[in-house]
């Protein structure tokens, strides 16, 4: 029996560890990302782009890509078709960036195929495998337990050789709040990888999407898409501090503003709603919003937040901070 390997808190707390690297910075790490869609939506376009962007070293939009050689696994496509693609995409692409349109599954020696590849081009930093489902067996045993054995023997391979291997997936057409619950199969796969991505249209007719970014080294992120000439273009990249300031409402905004020239004030919601000259709020409504950002938005603007129930009704205290 192996020796369990064990490490002590006092050498995580001073010994400099590696941070985990970037194919795609600031995007994909190195590890299992799982890159989810809808049929036809065009994923295989945006995901040959992102091959053509790592072999060659040039950016992904405007982020930096680290270069070396790539492998796409076209497994629902022709030569020919893959050929097609790169007429309408690109005038020069390198010899850094390998295709190959049919390999072993998962269970019949798919990870020795990807071994013997690295064998011949140890330098690579990404293989995308397009996509999931055809380098899956059937499989009569547990729905979870089958998608995380899966997923877990690809990110076994990636973590083992610190490259990025994204999997390509499908959504499915039931709506949620969540995007990332859209994800066909079980929490078994999005669990397992390391980040997970849901490119979703706004509409069937139009060439705008949404790409939806989550991770453990990958901060929350959302990407506005336009679908021209065959390319997936950059609109507009929003990251998590931006959308979460997005997310407050505006009202609070001004009552940072109203409290500007005011030491204190006090009074009911129903009160500060009469002063701010808001009619289309309600007053519970903006009790609950002003307790819920109370220690991160008002407090970062230097806004005391209290309250209490007092025989005139609820009572809410406001107080410029000067000790922040």
């Amino acid at each position: 029996m192996q020796k369990l390997q064990t490490v002590n808190a006092d050498t995580l707390l001073y010994e400099p560890l590696e941070k985990p690297s970037f194919v795609v910075d600031g995007l994909i790490p190195t590890g299992l990302t799982l890159f989810c869609g809808s049929q036809k939506i065009g994923k295989s376009w945006l995901m040959l782009k992102l091959c053509l962007c790592v072999s060659q070293g040039i950016p992904l939009w405007d982020m930096p890509t680290q270069e070396g050689d790539v492998l796409y696994l076209c497994l629902e496509d022709t030569f020919c078709r893959i050929q097609d693609r790169l007429f309408r995409l690109t005038d020069e692409a390198s010899g850094r960036l390998h295709f190959a349109v049919a390999s072993d599954k998962l269970s019949d020696g798919l990870i020795v195929q990807l071994e013997d590849y690295l064998k011949e081009y140890p330098d690579s930093r990404l293989i995308v495998i397009d996509t999931l489902q055809k380098v899956r067996t059937a499989s009569k045993d547990n729905a979870y337990a089958s998608d995380y054995g899966d997923i877990s023997l690809i990110k076994d391979f990636a973590d083992r050789h610190s490259l990025a291997v994204i999997v390509v997936h499908h959504i499915r057409k039931q709506n949620d709040s969540d995007v990332f619950n859209k994800v066909s199969g079980t929490t078994g796969l999005t669990g397992s990888a390391d980040a997970t991505f849901v490119l979703e249209q706004e509409s069937r007719a139009s060439n705008a999407a949404k790409l939806y970014v989550t991770g453990r080294d990958t901060p929350y992120q959302e990407f506005t898409l336009r679908f021209r000439d065959c390319s997936w273009e950059l609109v507009e990249r929003k990251e998590q501090e931006q959308l979460a300031k997005e997310a407050i409402p505006d009202i609070l905004f001004r009552i940072v503003n109203f409290m500007q020239d005011k030491g204190e004030w006090t009074g009911t919601a129903t009160e500060l709603l009469d002063a701010l000259g808001e009619t289309e709020t309600a007053a519970n409504v903006l009790t609950k919003w002003m307790n819920e950002y109370r220690l991160g938005f008002l407090l970062e603007n230097h806004i005391r937040y209290d309250f209490s129930r007092r025989s005139s009704g609820r009572m809410i205290s406001l107080a410029v901070a000067t000790d922040i």
